[in-house]
């Protein structure tokens, strides 16, 4: 005779072997933030036992950032709403910063009464180490790229670094490359030195000669004790001369010296003094074509030009752009203490589109501003300035990869305007025509 099954209640000794079979970490609290629950996951990510954490109040045993300010579990209980996926930390036992999202509710009784609250968390520690990484990969000191003419920069970067060869590095204003100088200074053997950074077109001549050359008791006016110059204060390390090609030709005459006989004489000075600094100068301009037209000197211009790397203004590396605004989020969320946690799609979809005349400069100013305007969660459209809009213009309705369809609008735009001749298209992108020919046959593109 078959027995008739019967189904009976959940015991409480059953709830317990539930909630300690959920890989994620749960507890509940009364309403005076004291632990009344706490499974099996929250004793191993926080490495505290049950028997220690019932009773205790919340943030004495998890010591989150969130706890601060910003508690998840808190704002439940005040607004009797759940929260989903909130950002943050705790600190273990050992004192281990563990990243975790958590989520949220009112715990409700049998009686539909609510008795306190219930938050789940799950440790991100793996995916963290993951992306991290990943990251890496992409990452030389603090610029970051995925594009093809920056990997190319990055591979030869280690023998930049190790040569004390002059560097001219080219680029369009906001392209990054005091960061750049940086990163060749940071990898070389004179990273222990100074690294000094100098606006050349932000000085007029007297005073840029002294601030680079220094001055004697006397020299002029106000000189009432020796200074000495940043190349004697820089001795082992880098000058960088940011927007040289702005300088005067008397100007001009001076540094030369300095880097064909590793000397200066400081103003109003009558020997001269030997220095041992890497100089690595940068420009917004094109040098070739001041050469020409007798406004920089050639002879300088060689010395140099040694070694000339050139960054690609951020519209020719559209790529990057998911890349570097992750990487200005969690800079800025650790120095505004906030948890933001990334941008909407429509906003990526708006970059996208858009030119970035002030380049990576612009894309972290923009970034700023939206932290302003919000709080928590994701960048939205109604937290970026008021010039970027969000286009329709990026079909994504075939391909849902607005990062694939703005690079096809980014190359139909070139062959566009050079008439579709690929070599031309593949000059205006600044990339070789093979490149191109390689970009459009990925793309799936048919022209």
């Amino acid at each position: 005779m078959k027995q008739k099954k019967t189904t009976s209640p959940l015991t409480e000794d059953t709830t317990k072997v539930i909630l300690d079979s959920i890989s994620d970490g749960v507890f509940t609290t009364d309403y005076n933030w004291r632990i009344t629950s706490f499974n099996r996951a929250a004793e191993k990510i926080t490495g505290i036992s049950r028997k220690d954490a019932i009773g205790r109040h919340c943030w004495e045993v998890f010591r989150s950032n969130m706890c601060e300010k910003d508690c998840a579990l808190k704002r439940t209980m005040e607004e009797g709403r759940p929260f989903i996926n909130s950002s943050g930390y705790i600190i273990n036992n050992k004192k281990k910063k563990i990243p975790i999202t958590v989520s949220t509710s009112l715990l409700i009784d049998k009686n539909a009464e609510v008795i306190g609250g219930v938050e789940t968390f799950r440790d991100h520690s793996l995916v963290e180490q993951l992306r991290k990484e990943l990251s890496t990969r992409f990452k030389v000191e603090d610029i970051v790229s995925n594009s093809d003419a920056m990997k190319n920069i990055f591979n030869i970067l280690p023998q930049v670094s190790d040569s004390d060869s002059s560097v001219l590095i080219e680029g369009e204003t906001g392209t990054g490359k005091e960061l750049l100088a940086r990163a060749i200074h940071n990898m070389s053997n004179r990273k222990k030195n100074p690294f000094i950074a100098i606006n050349c077109g932000a000085l007029p001549d007297t005073l840029l000669e002294s601030e680079l050359f220094g001055y004697k008791k006397g020299a002029f006016t106000n000189a009432v004790k020796d200074k000495p110059g940043q190349f004697a204060l820089a001795d082992g390390g880098t000058i960088f001369l940011d927007e040289i090609g702005d300088t005067s030709p008397a100007f001009q005459v001076s540094l030369l010296r300095v880097l064909q006989e590793h000397e200066f004489t400081p103003l109003g000075a009558l020997d001269q003094e030997k220095t041992n600094i890497r100089i690595i100068a940068a420009t917004n301009r094109d040098l070739t074509t001041l050469v020409a037209q007798n406004q920089f000197r050639q002879d300088l211009y060689y010395r140099i030009n040694v070694i000339r790397l050139t960054l690609p203004p951020l519209r020719h590396r559209m790529e990057d752009i998911p890349l570097l605004v992750e990487s200005f989020i969690q800079k800025m969320n650790v120095r505004q203490g906030k948890f933001i946690q990334g941008i909407d799609k429509k906003v990526l979809e708006s970059f996208m589109s858009h030119e970035f005349p002030g380049n990576i400069r612009e894309l972290e100013n923009i970034i700023e501003h939206a932290f302003v305007l919000c709080s928590e969660g994701y960048i939205k459209g109604n937290h970026l300035p008021g010039f970027l809009s969000l286009p329709a213009s990026i079909n994504t309705e075939k391909d849902n990869n607005p990062v694939k369809s703005a690079q096809i609008k980014l190359l139909t735009d070139a062959l566009a305007r050079n008439n579709y001749n690929r070599s031309a298209a593949a000059k205006d992108l600044g990339i070789h025509k093979s490149t191109l020919f390689r970009r459009i046959k990925k793309l799936g593109m048919r022209l």
